[in-house]
């Protein structure tokens, strides 16, 4: 589950080496690997390895090699010359008997297989000249595709495209995952990815302490709430969801629903005089206040059973929102702040951060989209492809003072700490109107069960995914939290509770 940047695994290289073993006997095993993953893709025909001048290179020309012993058809093609490489590159080359073909376009043809041996993680450079020419005609070939480490062209720690990529099949990386093989557009180029073992072990990241991971329940088990038979609902918590007016009262009933769903014990929502028939009229198992000012608000969260809520679905944008969530943070409620509650602060981000750091006894949780996540962090471009969303939300997080949550289909939520996650399980037809409101609500559920902010946001942003792959195509907001009990069902059988 821990994702390492293309400097730790460096540094897990190293370490093992320091330990005993030899770079070489790391490059023969990483080359095995792949040589048997390839014998899985294509049981027949010859195979090409396109090798780079560096150790990725020395990882094919071991996999070229193993092959060959095996009674295939293989040939290389070698992007420089084979009296050039050195270290363990030179090593892999000398075991490798066979000829090195010219590195160009034509040298790849149609074989049943190509061996991606190119650049590997540690590309920060676009890709120009013969290397993109060739990488051009292997996705124009129409071969399957076996990368090894992390498609070339793709940045290990980004995950962006460095001028032009390769469209792999499946991608055999070592160790551990790196953050190009969960972050889009790079995952799309990765196919299916295969995380094989070289003989590194795990005690080396008791040394490199890293801190991000993939999004999954291993992760965050032992943080997910279970309720105890002699347990009640006000053991759960009490969310509340501040709700719009009239023509805006949808957003936090999806979020009250999906708080609910999540395992609050009891939600209510706050909702304006002009809403309240209309809100009435829907709810059933959510309760109802009456609130209409901010001042309201406040002294609504004064009973301090109230210990977890959501603003901004539906509020909208202004004075009213701003001090909507002053209140909340005032209140020491652990607060979700959506939608509305960003864009009301985006003339003026540095106040919400002032008032979150100030509110020592509120948990925030702020969940913008690639939309609204410039309102509040507007120097953080995502169309710099060297700096990767990854970096982006660890750096909102510092300076906001919250665990920032910036949804898409590679959802990323990072702490203040520096812990981050990224979720790789969002189907596509999750991205839908209202799809937010109940992961707001999510949060908020999970929240007010006093699970640990992080936490809560990470295995609400899991659910989310889950619930959306439940639901299937087709899928509308609505069904997300109907779909939730499935989603707990399995999630229990996995961690072995009986319900």
């Amino acid at each position: 589950m821990e994702i390492l940047t293309t400097t730790e695994m460096e540094r897990a290289d190293l370490l093992t080496i320091s330990s005993g073993s030899s770079g070489f006997a790391l490059m023969l095993a990483a080359g095995r690997a792949v040589a048997n993953a390839a014998m899985d893709l294509v049981e027949e025909g010859p195979i090409l390895v396109v090798a780079g001048a560096g150790n990725n290179g020395g990882d094919g020309l071991i996999a070229a090699t193993e092959l060959l012993a095996k009674g295939r058809e293989v040939s290389v093609i070698l992007l420089g010359e084979r009296d050039a490489l050195k270290g363990d590159a030179a090593l892999a080359a000398r075991e490798w008997k066979g000829p090195v073909f010219p590195f160009h376009p034509q040298a790849i043809k149609t074989p049943a297989l190509i061996i991606d041996a190119l650049f590997g993680a540690g590309l920060n450079r676009p890709v120009k000249g013969d290397a993109q020419a060739v990488i051009e005609a292997i996705n124009q070939s129409g071969a399957p595709v076996l990368s090894i480490d992390l498609p070339s062209g793709i940045s290990g720690n980004t995950g962006a495209i460095m001028g032009v990529a390769i469209r792999a099949r499946e991608t055999v990386t070592f160790f551990r995952r790196k953050p190009g093989h969960l972050l889009l557009p790079g995952r799309l180029n990765c196919g299916r990815v295969r995380v094989v073992d070289i003989g590194i072990d795990d005690q080396v990241l008791q040394e490199i302490h890293p801190a991000t991971f993939e999004n999954c329940p291993e992760w965050w088990q032992a943080a997910f709430p279970v309720p105890r038979i002699d347990g009640h609902k006000y053991g759960r918590g009490h969310a509340v969801i501040v709700s719009g007016g009239l023509g805006a009262s949808g957003a936090a009933r999806l979020a009250g629903r999906g708080a609910l769903r999540a395992g609050a014990g009891l939600v209510t929502v706050a909702s304006p005089r002009d809403a309240l028939a209309v809100n009435a009229a829907a709810l059933t198992a959510i309760m109802l206040r009456t609130i209409d000012t901010p001042a309201e608000f406040a002294t609504l969260l004064t009973d301090r059973r109230f210990n977890a809520c959501v603003i901004g679905p539906g509020a909208g944008v202004g004075h009213r929102t701003r001090e909507l969530v002053h209140a909340g943070l005032g209140a020491g409620c652990s607060c979700v702040l959506d939608a509305d509650a960003l864009t009301s602060f985006a003339d003026a981000p540095d106040r919400l951060f002032e008032a979150i750091k100030s509110a020592e006894d509120s948990q925030v949780v702020l969940t913008p989209h690639e939309g609204e996540f410039p309102r509040l962090f507007s120097d953080m471009s995502n169309k710099n492809p060297l700096r990767s969303k990854l970096e982006r939300v660890r750096v909102a997080a510092e300076r906001s003072g919250a665990v920032v949550l910036l949804k898409g289909p590679d959802t990323v939520v990072a702490s203040p700490d520096g812990r981050a996650t990224i979720a790789a399980n969002a189907p596509p037809w999750l991205a839908t109107a209202g799809a937010g409101d109940v992961l707001s609500g999510f949060i908020a559920g999970l929240l007010a069960q006093r699970v640990p902010t992080f936490e809560a946001t990470c295995i609400a942003v899991w659910l989310h995914g889950e619930a959306g792959s439940e639901a299937g195509p087709g899928l509308i907001a609505e069904d997300l939290p109907e779909v939730l009990p499935a989603v707990f069902r399995r999630l229990y059988d996995e961690f072995g509770i009986e319900y």
